[in-house]
């Protein structure tokens, strides 16, 4: 009896492991910075797209379970009230389509890899992890009144992580 990784149970590789744990918090990372905030709306994305993750142990996907529980397990549970840095890359647009990228190399490997709902379920999570995060802060106005509450850029950005997880 072997004691093979539950990625490998999955049938997914150690590489192929790692992209799909990282895509998450990297999708949030995005959102993020898809426009400049103040640290404080920063720090309330962050939160709103941690609450996603975290959510997501209770899916009825074990690929989605799975992956949440480690990325939790590795960057920190905010239910055991385990602050997690906040990611600002240095090259948010580049940082964006490194991430819309990957995310493309994630659909060909679920849909080539995945049973269909663990697909379907995973790639919608992410969504919703961008979703959650363009929505947590609105950008501009004064002392918090008036401003966007999703902006262009966000919303390009959810956009395109949508169409690049599309079959």
């Amino acid at each position: 009896m072997t004691d093979e990784p539950l990625y490998a149970k999955l049938g997914f590789t150690d590489a192929e492991w790692g992209l799909l744990v990282g895509l998450p918090q990297s999708v949030l990372t995005a959102a993020s910075a898809a426009t400049p905030d103040s640290a404080r709306k920063t720090r309330a994305e962050n939160e709103a797209g941690r609450d996603v993750i975290s959510d997501a142990r209770a899916s009825a996907s074990p690929l989605v379970t799975a992956v949440a529980a480690e990325l939790l397990a590795e960057g920190g549970d905010p239910e055991l009230g385990e602050e997690v840095p906040v990611i600002e890359p240095p090259d948010p647009i580049a940082y964006v389509e490194d991430v819309l990228d990957r995310a493309t190399e994630v659909n060909a490997l679920l849909t080539a890899k995945a049973e269909q709902s663990d697909a379907e379920t995973y790639k919608h999570w992410l969504v919703e992890i961008a979703e959650s995060v363009v929505g947590a802060a609105s950008t501009g106005g004064v002392l918090g009144i008036g401003g966007e509450q999703v902006t262009d850029t966000e919303r390009e950005f959810r956009d395109e992580l949508a169409k690049a997880l599309a079959d």
